[in-house]
């Protein structure tokens, strides 16, 4: 599956624009600041229904505009069509459509049409906290696995709730250990299955990661992903009684997998204290690659990769790894923006796929 065109209303910078695409390599050229990754994003839109960036719905509507809409059409391989229009208005929830019937949840959107991007902030999973590793791995195992996803969904609710029931408790100066307790057995049996979840994914994910960092490298370094979590098979129902006290004075639940960590490790030592700047990028590559190879695996069709600015900020031994996969055909349908043409052209010459360029 591939997809043929999108159209944008009052999307980021787009006031109103269609495009057409082929379902090998598109290049989306122009200066920068022209829009090229507001349209990646709306891409990612269609597939995620969300912003790659982690920003609210209301700040992807046009400057001075009420509400936005990204409808794309998608073609599988026996040339039928899909329709997927996503709508949003200030004040109002935001709506998933599939050949014009609207979705029950958003969540049952997810995982229909996979994608993977790469940007100049993939970087951002080494040097930023925790939160932004669990994201990446918690929506790359969202778009495989629809249990996972609501079992997520269902434990990050119930931790909600329980922070607030925390913090009117701190109001009130009083505790109601019935109304605390009964949050208790929901996020432990959640928070087990999800935790196992992480782990046995984790297993699966690392041989593939492991390779494509052995490429990018030329073997040079021993990489590894371990998840630190507080959820040890039997042992959390324990722990989260122990901390009642530390959650009532920090009107926090702190512990759970909402804190659990993903430590990236390079020659057994943390990537982001001890890896070089190449290492780190050659780490985050992989990662993507891995994540493309997990979807393909599970996925009766190869996810849309998104490429996006990556020509500036990766070297020479990078790029052309990616291109190498292009040329083998590893890949379904690829977006690509660059702002400059000319380098674009260059590198993907040899290329024996068709190549559609578009001008911003």
């Amino acid at each position: 599956m591939h997809l043929k065109s999108l159209q944008v209303n009052q999307f980021k910078s787009y006031e109103e624009a269609r495009f057409s695409f082929i379902s090998e390599i598109n290049c989306i050229v122009g200066e920068n600041g022209i829009g090229k990754t507001n349209l990646l994003d709306a891409i990612h839109f269609l597939s995620m229904t969300k912003s790659a960036r982690g920003i609210s719905d209301q700040l992807c509507i046009k400057h001075t505009q009420e509400f936005f809409r990204v409808q794309g059409d998608f073609v599988d391989t026996q040339d039928r069509e899909t329709q997927i229009t996503c709508v949003f208005q200030k004040g109002a929830k935001k709506q998933f459509l599939r050949d014009d019937k609207p979705y029950p949840r958003l969540a049952d959107h997810i995982g229909h049409f996979p994608v993977v991007l790469m940007d100049p902030h993939d970087t951002d999973l080494v040097r930023e906290g925790s939160e932004e590793r669990r994201r990446f791995f918690d929506g790359m195992m969202s778009q495989l696995d629809r249990n996972f996803l609501d079992q997520l969904l269902r434990y990050n609710r119930i931790v909600q709730q329980r922070n607030v029931l925390l913090k009117q408790f701190a109001e009130r100066g009083q505790v109601d250990r019935l109304h605390l307790d009964s949050y208790h057995a929901p996020l432990v049996e959640l928070g087990e299955s999800l935790a196992k979840a992480r782990k046995e994914f984790l297993e699966v994910f690392l041989p593939s990661f492991k390779f494509h960092y052995s490429k990018l490298s030329d073997d040079r370094e021993d990489v590894d992903i371990q998840l630190e979590t507080t959820f040890e098979a039997g042992g959390f129902d324990a722990a989260l009684r122990a901390a009642e006290p530390l959650d009532l004075s920090a009107q926090r639940t702190s512990i759970g997998i909402h804190r659990d960590e993903f430590e990236l490790k390079i020659n057994g030592y943390s990537l982001r204290k001890f890896g070089s700047q190449g290492q780190q990028k050659s780490f985050v590559v992989a990662l993507k690659l891995a994540q493309f190879d997990s979807l393909v695996a599970a996925k009766p069709r190869k996810p849309l990769l998104l490429l996006d600015d990556i020509f500036d900020k990766l070297d020479d031994r990078r790029i052309q790894r990616l291109v190498q996969m292009m040329a083998e055909d590893h890949f379904g349908q690829v977006f690509i923006t660059d702002a400059r043409p000319e380098r674009t052209k260059k590198l993907l010459k040899d290329l024996k796929g068709n190549i559609h360029y578009i001008s911003l």
